[in-house]
């Protein structure tokens, strides 16, 4: 069975730090560019950051830019995100997703079933 699964979400104050782990099981994620994205209740689903399938480039959308960090383990078929001085607005459902093709393509072939993180005092 194909898929991705999320963890590492949860409940945190503002300021604090969460990492994010996307694992791969039933393909290698090696060959695949992992985007991070996230959906907050009522609002669309918006891109976070993307990492490329070697780990030799990656985005960020500007609202993360400088918190958040996006890293792979190839070896452990893994895909973090590193996500520090959070804010209440970062609260949402994260989702990792792969994509055979670039962080450029819009289509993704693979999503996971998402992680809650919520930051609030």
């Amino acid at each position: 069975q194909l898929q991705l699964v999320e963890s590492g979400g949860g409940l945190v104050q503002p300021g604090g730090s969460l990492r994010l782990s996307c694992a791969a099981s039933g393909f290698t994620l090696a060959y695949y560019a992992i985007g991070w994205f996230r959906q907050a209740p009522g609002k669309e689903r918006e891109g976070v950051s993307c990492i490329s399938s070697s780990g030799g480039s990656s985005n960020y959308a500007d609202s993360v830019r400088g918190r958040f960090t996006i890293s792979r383990d190839n070896a452990e078929n893994t895909v973090y995100l590193q996500m520090n001085s959070l804010k209440p607005e970062d609260t949402a459902v994260y989702y990792c997703a792969a994509t055979f093709g670039s962080c450029l393509d819009s289509l993704y072939d693979y999503w996971g079933q998402g992680t809650q993180v919520t930051v609030s005092s």
